[in-house]
């Protein structure tokens, strides 16, 4: 089907649906995205673990990644735990982590661990205040640059330094692509769909 023949919404409408039904569809219109858990930990030690989709990458030198976060009246542990540790952990979820990983996105009191909660295991890097998650493969932990309000909605771009990753030799291709799907690592679509990702082919740096 072209795009000629899809059904076009104008957003004074969509904007009249029930609430979830226009959340489901505007965030699964969005496409796919990377299904991340972030790792952070508060001033009692207790660390903290959450799912993330809005996961964006901004730069190779230097390596810089973003997150968005929701407001904070909405998911208030992992944005503070990040304005006072300055530090956190992002790691793939291979499908086999997918259920308890979904199960971190509920909301938890907070003297409660995720990780106690859903049955994983916090691990810990020298020099890295946040911790990481030993069930994952692929990981990387990331200093605080900045914190940027989003005014319009109330959301955060939370800006970090990349300080360490962690990946299997056996996902690193010979020019340094890292083929995240040997992993099995998980893609997410709107609020609560999971996808497995197949690498398709590569495709040369395109040039006039």
């Amino acid at each position: 089907m072209e795009l000629t023949q899809a059904k076009q919404f104008e957003i004074a409408e969509v904007q009249q649906w029930d609430r979830w039904y226009r959340a489901n569809f505007i965030n699964s219109i969005a496409g796919f995205r990377a299904a991340c858990l972030v790792g952070t930990v508060n001033t009692q030690c207790i660390p903290n673990l959450s799912v993330f989709s809005q996961i964006v990458h901004l730069g190779a030198d230097p390596a810089l990644v973003g997150l968005i976060n929701r407001p904070r009246v909405a998911t208030p542990h992992t944005l503070k735990n990040i304005e006072e540790s300055g530090s956190f952990t992002l790691q793939h979820i291979p499908k086999t982590l997918l259920h308890k990983a979904h199960q971190t996105s509920a909301k938890y009191a907070d003297d409660v661990s995720e990780f106690s909660a859903v049955g994983l295991t916090p691990f810990y890097i020298p020099g890295i205040v946040a911790p990481f998650v030993k069930e994952c493969s692929i990981a990387w932990a990331a200093q605080l640059v900045e914190i940027v309000p989003i005014t319009h909605n109330n959301t955060f771009l939370i800006i970090g330094k990349i300080q360490t990753l962690l990946a299997p030799e056996t996902c690193i291709q010979a020019d340094g692509f890292v083929d995240i799907s040997q992993a099995e690592s998980v893609a997410s679509v709107g609020l609560d769909a999971y996808y497995e990702a197949n690498l398709i082919e590569r495709i040369p740096y395109a040039k006039p």
